[in-house]
């Protein structure tokens, strides 16, 4: 798979739900630089929980030579990156759980685009009920102003989300009336075929030919 693919997945992977081993964000982003040291996340959740926003990062890696120079980043110091949460997503096999740095989770995703979780809190537990508990030593001291900067940025792309939002309903809404409207029509054509199939068979029917009449056959 491509970085892009990859990437992607990151950002399906981040909004699925934690009974289906995902950490249930409710907004997913892939690739935004947030203004300081160059960090561009290949993808970032946000999701309100209770009185925290948590957020979680997913570092895309395609090579191991990629892989190993990420810990020399300068965003990767204690404080100072992004991500209450962290992992590294890769194709299956390219990373071993036991090379990934401490609090780190571990994402595989086989030839098929299927996200598998080896290290971190979605890969122990599947029940809510339980998460937040299973989480907690996986978590990072986060950079949360860097954080809030990219969501400023990446609202500031939309000029007016309200807009935005009710422009996008207006579209739903006129796609719902042209699939109801072909529907029908697809209703109509299927019952003027059935309506019209005995007459075109009759026409159809192929007439026995007349037999010769010999002189042997009187």
């Amino acid at each position: 798979m491509t970085h892009t693919e990859l990437c992607e997945s990151a950002k399906k992977w981040l909004v699925r739900p934690n009974s289906q081993r995902g950490h249930g964000c409710h907004v997913a982003l892939s690739e935004c630089r947030s203004g300081w040291g160059g960090e561009m996340p290949d993808a970032i959740g946000f999701r309100a929980a209770g009185r925290v926003t948590e957020t979680v990062v997913v570092e895309v890696k395609c090579s191991r030579s990629d892989f190993f120079a990420d810990a020399k980043k300068p965003h990767r110091a204690d404080g100072e990156g992004m991500g209450l949460y962290r992992y590294f997503m890769c194709p299956e096999g390219l990373i071993r759980p036991d090379e990934v740095p401490e609090r780190w989770g571990l994402l595989w995703v086989n030839a098929r685009g299927k996200v598998t979780a080896l290290l971190g809190p979605v890969a122990l537990s599947n029940n809510c009920g339980t998460f937040e508990a299973v989480a907690a030593p996986w978590q990072h001291v986060r950079n949360a102003e860097r954080e809030t900067w990219l969501l400023v940025r990446v609202m500031a792309r939309i000029d007016n989300p309200d807009k935005v939002k009710s422009t996008i309903n207006s579209a739903l809404r006129e796609q719902a009336r042209l699939v109801n409207i072909c529907n029908a029509q697809a209703d109509e054509i299927r019952t003027l075929k059935m309506q019209r199939s005995p007459i075109v068979l009759s026409e159809e029917t192929p007439k026995a030919t007349p037999r010769r009449v010999s002189p042997a056959s009187i």
